[in-house]
């Protein structure tokens, strides 16, 4: 039985050089990300590539997009991913491909959060910092800067009691990584 749309997409941010990892991270964390997103209620998942060649497993629910203007920054390549949504789409949540320990639980909060009005663009905060994933409304599409969203005014949603998702730069990060399990 098919399950009903939500209206919400997600934005999956892969396109970066990767240059402090020394090789394209996005081929080993990209997966996990992958699979902690197909947990969460999405119509849809956008995966956005650029410095890269990337490739998606058949058996996920994703489609691979290219972003050409990559290098002009992650609001360029964000921009590229909202453009590739099904028109009907209604928000779009976005996380990074770097952050493997993303938590189903965090995407349904800030997509429980834009439900409830709480605001239009929504990120996830862990103690009181900043993360992913963001929700942004369709309504603000067009205001996403070169350099993101970060300079836009953001509502968090605290997530304090979940796992961050990881912010994974170089091969010392991925070694302290270790295993958490989605929750």
């Amino acid at each position: 039985m098919a399950r009903e749309p939500t209206g919400v997409s997600g934005v999956v941010l892969a396109a970066g050089a990767a240059s402090r990892f020394g090789e394209p991270k996005q081929r080993i964390l990209l997966p996990q990300v992958l699979e902690r997103l197909a947990a969460a209620e999405l119509d849809e998942t956008v995966v956005i590539a650029g410095a890269h060649e990337l490739e998606l497993d058949a058996g996920k629910r994703a489609r691979l997009v290219y972003c050409t203007d990559w290098d002009r920054g992650p609001g360029a390549s964000l921009r590229a991913g909202l453009a590739a949504l099904r028109p009907e789409a209604r928000s779009a949540v976005v996380c990074l491909a770097d952050g493997p320990l993303l938590s189903p639980a965090a995407v349904a909060r800030v997509i429980d959060a834009w439900r409830r009005g709480i605001g239009l663009l929504l990120a996830a905060s862990y103690d009181g910092t900043r993360d992913h994933p963001v929700l942004i409304d369709r309504s603000l599409w067009s205001a996403i800067p070169d350099d993101g969203g970060r300079a836009l005014p953001t509502q968090l949603v605290d997530c304090s009691d979940l796992p961050p998702p990881g912010d994974i730069n170089t091969k010392h990060d991925l070694a302290r990584l270790g295993t958490v399990s989605a929750r």
